[in-house]
């Protein structure tokens, strides 16, 4: 908290004053005040209810058929150039999140949402609620990835769910196979590795006839890290899911499918997956894959190289080389801890464990 005042030249208590404060905060012996609040809130990740121990309050109803029909009036004239701003907004977050991590982004991330689903709910034609749950399915899938990324698993839970729901509404197999494939990350982090690889293959199954090529092959690089890390046998699926990816991957130069934003893929990400891949199955080639990723890596995505120093330390503690998986290992905490990501620190916390 000192830290995070500092960087913003707030003025806060003492260091004494807090350690009392934050005992008091945790016992319920004293009420978390805006001002604090706002400091938790992006330190921690979470939203003001969840900081609290309050239940999130319903959205506000429209106060009378005027109200309501004015609601109405204002959702049906959102022009193209309003539900594009959704679309800025969201790449806005996305490129935040990738850089500095999701802790700092919960308050504008729980804004933006709120906003699109607020436009959806007095969105009445389906013409008009197509586009705007199209924009809220890519929306609710970064906010589920950054909560997941946060330790907040029942709001990534949910938020996946609504992702869902939101790509039934747009009538998008592209955005629903997406945020299936992702949220099988959720039960793999829970210790349902099975269901996960269930949940993938299921998602592969979403009327692929009207999935891209790209979204395709993210489904099956997906299918190959979840079953390598079920382990129970499943090698051979996992290399032959990597094999469909490979295959599958449009070699036009391309990260992203014009349909599919939410989407990184080309074929310098999907060898940086095939070295996780062949880390998790303890494959000595992987060293090849992942260093070539390291050199190559888009400085931007800060919370990939972890992630990559992570695979590389696994990799190397395969081969017995403990001093370069230590090197490594130091790079993934690093990184970690500059995203606040709760989600590889937890990583980086298993692997200290093995070293």
């Amino acid at each position: 908290m000192q830290r995070f005042a500092e960087r913003r030249l707030l003025d806060i208590a003492s260091a004494a004053s807090l350690k009392t404060y934050v005992s008091e905060w945790e016992n319920g012996h004293r009420t978390v005040s805006d001002r604090y609040a706002a400091i938790l809130r992006p330190l921690l990740g979470v939203t003001d209810a969840e900081l609290r121990g309050e239940v999130e309050s319903p959205p506000p109803q429209a106060d009378g058929y005027g109200d309501l029909l004015s609601r109405i009036d204002l959702a049906g004239s959102l022009s193209e150039s309003m539900v594009q701003s959704f679309y800025d907004q969201t790449e806005l977050l996305r490129t935040m999140d990738r850089q500095m991590g999701a802790t700092g982004l919960i308050d504008q991330m729980n804004g933006h949402l709120a906003a699109m689903e607020d436009a959806l709910t007095f969105a009445v034609l389906p013409g008009t609620r197509r586009p705007i749950a199209t924009a809220l399915a890519g929306a609710s899938t970064l906010a589920a990835w950054q909560a997941l990324d946060a330790g907040a698993v029942e709001r990534a839970w949910r938020r996946y769910e609504l992702a869902r729901k939101a790509a039934q509404d747009a009538e998008s197999p592209l955005y629903l196979a997406h945020a299936m494939g992702e949220q099988a990350y959720v039960l793999a982090d829970a210790g349902r590795p099975q269901l996960a690889v269930q949940l993938v293959r299921s998602a592969q199954q979403t009327q692929p006839e009207r999935q891209s090529p790209r979204l395709r092959a993210w489904l099956a690089a997906a299918e190959a890290e979840l079953c390598a890390a079920a382990g129970a046998g499943m090698e051979s699926d996992a290399r032959a899911a990597m094999d469909r990816a490979t295959a599958l991957l449009p070699d036009d130069g391309e990260a992203r499918d014009p349909d599919m934003l939410s989407i990184f893929l080309n074929t310098g990400h999907l060898a940086r997956w095939r070295g996780n891949v062949l880390a998790k199955l303890g494959d000595g080639s992987a060293m090849e894959e992942l260093y070539t990723s390291l050199n190559s890596a888009d400085p931007s995505f800060v919370r990939a190289r972890s992630g990559l120093h992570c695979d590389l330390t696994q990799a190397h503690l395969a081969r017995g080389e403990l001093d370069d998986a230590r090197t490594h290992l130091q790079q993934a905490r690093l990184l970690a801890n500059r995203t606040g990501s709760v989600r590889y620190r937890r990583r980086v916390e298993l692997l200290t464990g093995r070293l």
